[in-house]
């Protein structure tokens, strides 16, 4: 059953809220922190189950960025066509990650039992194991070994697997086949070429009658997204990853500066001023419009441009990012897990239903419909799953080498973390301060936040 959006949003907020207030709790206006964390506790015994008729109500959190909510809405129909017993409603949540994680963050407060399973971002096992269940305890050892090895130990808490891997993401360069061809150019190989391929395009495209046209669309907003890709061009250029895995602050380098200040240069030139405001759907909608040379988005991007309706079916394909200084391009990792909450009156039909929607099944018809990248690893040697979309293949490399946000270093700080680095960099972006000064005040900031020792 689809839940329409905004009808959702309305009702569960004001039921948060109001839940909240009564526990003596507040709504946050920042993005908020995980509470102090509690001892795990032990899986709960079902309570009466959630019915409608003689059905068990299952309700999943989900995202709607691209395709993901009808896709996970079918999975859903997936499952309920093998289990008529169970009602499995989907819930369209926020698309923005620090909006989607304030609201999970009142659920949590309030330990309700309203949401069963939820989509969590790659970044928060760590920050939210508390209130999850141990999947171990539901079935999930028969088959964690079909997944990347690596997500897995990411999902692992003391032990305990508090979520399943559902579909992994890096980002990617796309770009514009037929004016590269029109204007006699390669996919860029650094940031440096891709400014200048992008300045050229921009100005001929404009010269030939239209105005609206750009060189370079990214995400560019304060907020989850852009530490995404702020990593990627400090990585890149060999600055290191914000904070090292052995936590050590190292923002604060020459090279991180130097291509934080080299990307405020694109806005207003070969981006468009309001690209400090963009998320993954906005850059989206400016390039499949037809109106961008090159984007910085993640795979999901992928079908939806080569979809009927799409001004640009057919004219474009996706590259490793460029590189800096360090040779190499980065791709930031991203992706999504499925978690059982705690505080679910029915966690063992919850986890049926999250290692289902994981499965083999469902992973290939999300990876064959929506280019939504598989956790599974043999669903890379799937005929299907690369003839829709071939580039699973050609750059499995950069998906399985990308790079990690320090999440697991900063547990449970990240979300602080990433939230005083994004507001850093967005500083950079819109002019009100330049890289070395930003980030002279973000390392003595962040080393207020984990008490790690500046490089």
């Amino acid at each position: 059953m689809k839940i329409k959006k905004k009808h959702w949003w309305t009702l569960l907020l004001v039921m948060v809220l109001v839940g909240s207030l009564l526990a003596g709790c507040g709504s946050p206006a920042e993005p908020a922190e995980p509470a102090e964390p509690a001892e795990p506790a032990e899986p709960a015994e079902p309570a009466e189950p959630a019915e409608s008729g003689d059905q068990v109500v299952i309700t999943v959190a989900a995202g709607a960025v691209g395709q993901e909510l009808e896709l996970t809405q079918k999975a859903a129909e997936m499952y309920m066509d093998q289990n008529p017993n169970v009602l499995v409603n989907v819930l369209d949540t926020p698309d923005l990650a620090q909006d989607r994680l304030g609201l999970y963050l009142q659920f949590f407060e309030a330990q309700s039992a309203e949401v069963d399973v939820y989509q969590i971002d790659v970044i928060w096992p760590g920050d939210l194991a508390e209130h999850f269940v141990d999947l171990y305890d539901f079935g999930a050892a028969d088959v964690v070994d079909e997944h990347f090895p690596a997500i897995v130990e990411n999902n692992t808490v003391d032990g305990r697997l508090v979520a399943i891997p559902w579909f992994t993401d890096a980002g990617l360069l796309y770009y514009r086949t037929d004016l590269l061809e029109k204007y006699n150019f390669e996919p860029p190989a650094t940031w440096d070429e891709l400014e200048e391929q992008a300045s050229v395009i921009q100005e001929g495209e404009r010269a030939e009658g239209n105005p609206d046209f750009v060189g370079f669309v990214w995400q560019g907003n304060a907020y989850e997204g852009l530490t995404c890709d702020a990593l990627e061009w400090i990585a890149s250029n060999d600055g290191g990853t914000i904070i090292s895995p052995e936590g050590m602050i190292t923002i604060n380098n020459a090279n991180a500066i130097e291509i934080i200040d080299q990307a405020a240069g694109w806005v207003g030139t070969i981006s468009p001023s309001g690209v400090t405001g963009m998320g993954e759907e906005d850059s989206r909608a400016v390039w499949q419009g037809g109106n961008a040379a090159f984007m910085r988005n993640w795979p999901y991007a992928y079908s939806l441009g080569h979809a009927d309706d799409s001004a640009i079916k057919g004219l474009f394909d996706v590259s490793p990012l460029p590189a800096g200084k360090s040779g190499e391009g980065a791709a930031t990792l991203g992706g999504w897990q499925l978690a059982v909450s705690r505080y679910s009156n029915n966690p063992e039909i919850a986890a049926e239903v999250a290692l289902f929607m994981a499965g083999y099944d469902a992973q290939k018809m999300r990876a064959v419909e929506g280019s939504l990248n598989p956790t599974i690893m043999s669903l890379y040697e799937d005929a299907e799953v690369l003839e829709a979309s071939p580039f699973f293949g050609s750059l499995y490399d950069v998906f399985i080498n990308a790079v990690a946000r320090p999440s697991t270093a900063t547990a449970p700080n990240y979300n602080a973390v990433s939230t005083a680095f994004f507001r850093s960099v967005h500083s950079v972006l819109t002019g009100s301060i330049d890289a070395a000064t930003a980030f002279e005040e973000l390392e003595l900031d962040l080393q207020d936040i984990t008490g790690f020792d500046i490089q």
